[in-house]
């Protein structure tokens, strides 16, 4: 993979690391916006034993080769099917990570479903949507093994950025950048 970077920005990667973990604030946005020139996220997927550690944006700008990437890893494992997953759900899944102050990469269990996909999940359950924000590449399911269900619920619901749900007999949280909504036991 090429990215172009500047050298403004290779500076930013590395002064932002210095940074503490940002504060709760209003949204996902204005926790970013205090956490240096750069977002970055790490997930593994357990489906397909892939992982992805990348810098998706620089100095106000996403990378595009790095969207490209991310859009690959969050497929729907069952088809192979990739689309183009929204920036702000990567967004929320970021400043969520960094409230609860880990290094641990997410372990993504959904991202992309495919309507044949989220019809087959919604035949065998009745937690799935109809119209999942899944299916739009809105949507992701995630854990983290460091943290419980409820301490990443409350991260992403500091957010304010989106819908969080909480499943904790499945031991996962939903999170999307959908409507400002929470529910889950």
């Amino acid at each position: 993979m090429t990215i172009d970077i500047t050298r403004r920005g290779i500076m930013g990667i590395f002064a932002a690391t210095t940074v503490a973990a940002a504060p709760v604030a209003a949204n996902a946005f204005g926790i970013l916006r205090k956490s240096g020139d750069y977002r970055r996220i790490n997930m593994y997927s357990p489906r397909t034993g892939e992982s992805i550690d990348t810098v998706y944006w620089i100095d106000g700008k996403y990378i595009r080769d790095a969207l490209n990437e991310i859009n690959y890893f969050m497929r729907d494992w069952r088809t192979g099917q990739a689309i183009g997953i929204d920036p702000r759900n990567i967004d929320i899944a970021t400043a969520a990570h960094r409230l609860m102050q880990t290094n641990e990469p997410y372990m993504m269990l959904s991202g992309y479903r495919s309507p044949k996909t989220n019809a087959m999940l919604r035949a065998r359950s009745s937690g799935v949507a109809r119209n999942s924000l899944h299916m739009s590449g809105k949507a992701a399911d995630m854990r983290l093994k460091s943290r419980s269900v409820n301490q990443i619920y409350k991260a992403v619901a500091a957010c304010r950025a989106g819908g969080v749900g909480k499943y904790s007999r499945s031991n996962f949280v939903h999170m999307d950048c959908g409507p400002v909504r929470t529910w889950g036991a």
